[in-house]
C-alpha cells in the first residue's frame, strides 16, 4: 500500500566545509543554483508531492537560513529544529520526531538537487512504500555522477532490497539524499548524536530497508566545482544543449 506523506524534514544544519569559501557566510543550502537557493528547489518538489508541514534543522548560519525560510508561502508550513550542537543526520531526525507526523515522512538533505525523469522521484517513492518497509531510499547510479568516479554505497537486488558492499567489492549505487522513514522505527533509537547509517544498517538487519533507483538527474553538491558543474548541466537542460 502506497502512502502520501504530509510531513517532511530537510537536513540543513551542516557546516559545509568542503564548499568554502562559498559557504563562509551562508549555510550551503542557501547557495544559489538555477537562480534560487538550493533548498528552495527541494521545498518546491516536496510541496508538489503533497507535503504540508516541513521541519528544517539549523545550526550553521542559522539566522539567515531561518529568515529566508520564514518567508516561504505555504504549503508547506516551515518549522525549525535548531541544534546548539550538531546531532548528525540520524540524531537530527530523532530529535525532530515530536514535530513530525506519526505517519511515514520524507527526509531530504538540504543540499539535494535533482531533476525528475519520466515521473517524479517523490511520487515514485510514495508508490513504492509499503507496510513491510521502515526506510525507503532513493539511490543513484554512481557511474552517472558528474565530475568522475564516486564509490558506491549499496548493491541492490531485483526486488529493491539494498545491501552494503562486501570486502573489496565495488557497488554501483550511491544514496541520493532522499528517503521515507517510519517514525516508530526512528523512535527505537535513543536521542543523541548518530548517523542515519546506523538506522539503515538496523533496517537491513531487520529486512525492512528498501530502495528505488532515480531515473532522472541528481547532483552531488559538495564543492564549488560541483556547484559549477551542476549549474552548467542545468543550463544545458533548459536551453536544450547537448554535451
Amino acid at each position: 500500500m502506497s502512502t502520501h506523506p504530509t510531513h517532511a524534514m530537510l537536513l540543513a544544519a551542516g557546516l559545509g566545509t568542503r564548499m568554502r569559501p562559498l559557504s563562509s557566510e551562508v549555510a550551503k543550502p542557501m547557495l544559489p543554483i538555477g537562480g534560487r537557493p538550493i533548498i528552495d528547489h527541494a521545498i518546491e518538489r516536496l510541496a508538489d508531492a503533497g507535503v504540508a508541514e516541513l521541519v528544517v534543522n539549523t545550526h550553521y548560519r542559522a539566522d539567515r537560513l531561518e529568515t529566508h525560510l520564514a518567508n516561504v508561502t505555504p504549503p508547506p508550513h516551515v518549522s525549525f529544529s535548531r541544534e546548539d550542537e550538531l546531532l548528525e543526520t540520524g540524531g537530527a531526525v530523532r530529535a525532530a520526531l515530536p514535530m513530525l507526523s506519526d505517519a511515514p515522512f520524507f527526509v531530504v538533505n538540504g543540499d539535494s538537487m535533482w531533476l525528475d525523469g519520466p515521473s517524479t522521484a517523490l511520487g515514485r517513492m510514495q508508490a513504492a512504500w509499503s507496510e513491510e518497509i521502515d526506510v525507503l531510499l532513493l539511490l543513484y547510479r554512481s557511474f552517472q555522477m558528474q565530475g568522475g568516479h564516486v564509490t558506491g554505497d549499496f548493491a541492490l537486488d531485483p526486488w529493491g532490497v539494498p545491501r552494503r558492499p562486501k570486502e573489496h567489492e565495488i557497488v554501483p549505487y550511491i544514496y541520493a539524499g532522499i528517503q521515507i522513514v517510519r517514525p516508530s522505527f526512528m523512535a527505537t533509537f535513543p536521542p543523541g548524536r548518530f548517523s542515519m547509517n546506523r538506522v539503515w544498517d538496523a533496517a537491513i538487519e531487520a529486512g525492512r530497508l528498501h530502495a528505488i533507483v532515480h531515473d532522472g538527474l541528481w547532483f552531488h553538491l559538495s564543492t564549488p566545482e560541483d556547484l559549477r558543474d551542476a549549474e552548467f548541466v542545468l543550463h544545458a537542460s533548459v536551453v536544450g544543449a547537448t554535451t
